[in-house]
């Protein structure tokens, strides 16, 4: 008897730009590991080609119902070098850290807050989907504010780090509408990412993605406006 369900998928990145109008930029290949103690892991390898190029590999455990992070790690190398590989493992009251990166050399650091961090941001795109289910499958399209996020890097590429940085963020739930992706077609809901300037060095563009309609809350599709104008879509899926 299986105690656990696993699922695969693949995204792909492409550009909106207007001289590179659909062309792919990068892929991510994701397993999500759903366990009977409760806690989910996620497995996600992310490339970006555009230059500096960026190579991520992520892992995640989190509280499969709250979504509250239990650990995870992130490596990342930039322009075909290593730049830094970092542990994090979150409890109660703080997220602690060790990691070996080219800025900061080895370093062991604790970040203490006053609440759970609510959601742990490695920059996986398949992660962002998983902040749909801050809105139960029967709720009415509102807004929620997310306080403690942990982010493994301010950079909108996450080329930075990995290193510890808070961050708050408001989570619209807009709707309700079918989609087509190349994985298929789903029933989905539609999300906004706003209210990103308070922490981060620089507003990020609007984003706003579109997961299933389901427990799993799996990113479909999205895009980033602004100076950025990228696209996201689920390729493939084995559930």
């Amino acid at each position: 008897m299986t105690l656990h369900q696993t699922i695969r998928g693949t995204l792909k990145y492409t550009s909106k730009k207007p001289e590179r109008m659909d062309k792919e930029r990068g892929r991510e290949y994701f397993t999500l590991t759903k366990q009977s103690d409760g806690l989910s892991v996620l497995h996600a390898h992310c490339e970006i080609d555009d230059e500096p190029d960026v190579i991520r590999d992520i892992t995640a455990s989190f509280d499969t119902r709250t979504m509250r992070p239990h650990d995870g790690s992130v490596r990342l190398t930039i322009g075909g070098h290593f730049e830094g590989s970092a542990w994090f493992n979150f409890d109660d009251t703080g997220c602690d850290l060790e990691v070996f990166n080219k800025s900061l050399g080895r370093k062991s650091e604790r970040l203490d807050y006053d609440r759970p961090a609510p959601w742990f941001g490695n920059h996986a795109i398949i992660n962002d989907g998983f902040l749909s289910r801050y809105f139960p499958l029967d709720a009415k399209p509102g807004k929620v504010t997310l306080h403690n996020v942990i982010m493994s890097s301010p950079d909108h590429r996450g080329a930075t780090g990995p290193e510890i940085f808070p961050l708050s963020f408001g989570l619209v739930y807009v709707g309700n509408e079918q989609v087509s992706v190349e994985a298929g077609i789903f029933d989905a809901r539609k999300f906004q990412v706003v209210d990103t300037a308070e922490g981060l060095p620089e507003e990020h563009p609007p984003y706003e993605m579109w997961c299933t309609n389901d427990e799993d809350g799996l990113f479909l599709k999205g895009g980033v406006g602004g100076y950025m104008q990228t696209h996201y879509e689920l390729t493939e899926l084995f559930r």
